[in-house]
C-alpha cells in the first residue's frame, strides 16, 4: 500500500525519524524473539538499535508503545479520504481495511504474529492497546464525519468508530489465539460483516 499520490513525500528529517523508529522496533522484536518480553529492557533495545535510552523514550514513551505504534494511521486516513464520494461507506471501509492489512503485512510475517501474540500474552501490552484505541478512534470519527456529513463528535459516530476499532482488535487477538492459522483477511471480512449486519444466524 502506498500513500495517495497527492500526499507530500516526507522530508529528510522525517525520513530520519522513521528510520530511527524502525531501528528501535526491529531491535525490540529481535530481542523479544530471543529472550522474551519481560526480559527485554529499554537499555538492551537502545544498545541493539545503536541509540541512547533517552532516544528510545523520546520516540516511544513506554516499552509497550514500541510493540503497538506504527506509521499507518495517517495513511489509512488518506486512503479513506481518497475513496470515490459515491462509494457506499461500508464498501470504502472494507477496501481500506484490506489495504491496511496489506500494508501491515509488508513487514516480515513473523512480526505480525509476534505483535498479536504479545497482545494476548502480555497484560501490559493489551492494556496499552486499549488506551491507544481512543486516539485511533478519534481519527476514524473524523474520517466518518467527513465522508457522511455527520458530526464527528456525535454519540452515533463515536460508537460506530469504536465498534470498528474494537472489532479489529478482537480479530487480531482471535487470530493469535488460533495460532495464526486462519486467513487474517477472511477474519477481517467476518468482523466487518458483524459490524455491518449484526450477528449471523449460524455459528462458525
Amino acid at each position: 500500500m502506498t500513500a495517495p499520490q497527492t500526499s507530500p513525500q516526507p522530508g529528510l528529517r522525517e525520513r530520519k525519524k522513521i528510520k530511527t523508529r524502525e531501528a528501535i522496533r526491529t531491535a525490540m522484536y529481535t530481542l523479544v524473539d530471543e529472550q522474551g518480553y519481560d526480559a527485554t529492557t529499554i537499555e538492551q533495545i537502545a544498545e541493539r538499535a545503536e541509540v541512547s535510552p533517552s532516544t528510545v523514550f523520546r520516540y516511544f514513551p513506554t516499552k509497550e508503545d514500541i510493540v503497538l505504534t506504527d506509521e499507518y494511521d495517517p495513511i489509512i486516513l488518506e486512503e479513506l479520504r481518497s475513496r470515490p464520494a459515491d462509494e457506499p461507506w461500508p464498501d470504502s471501509l472494507r477496501f481500506v481495511m484490506h489495504r491496511a492489512i496489506t500494508l501491515g503485512m509488508k513487514d516480515p510475517h513473523a512480526v505480525s504474529r509476534l505483535r498479536t501474540r504479545l497482545m494476548v500474552e502480555v497484560p501490559a501490552v493489551r492494556s496499552r492497546m486499549l488506551e491507544s484505541m481512543s486516539e485511533t478512534g478519534r481519527m476514524l470519527c473524523q474520517a466518518i464525519g467527513e465522508r457522511t456529513g455527520r458530526d464527528p463528535g456525535s454519540l452515533e459516530v463515536r460508537v460506530y468508530a469504536m465498534s470498528i476499532i474494537g472489532g479489529l482488535m478482537e480479530t487480531s487477538m482471535y487470530w493469535a489465539e488460533q495460532d495464526h492459522e486462519p486467513d487474517f483477511d477472511a477474519l477481517v471480512d467476518r468482523a466487518l460483516n458483524v459490524i455491518e449486519h449484526g450477528l449471523p444466524t449460524e455459528n462458525h
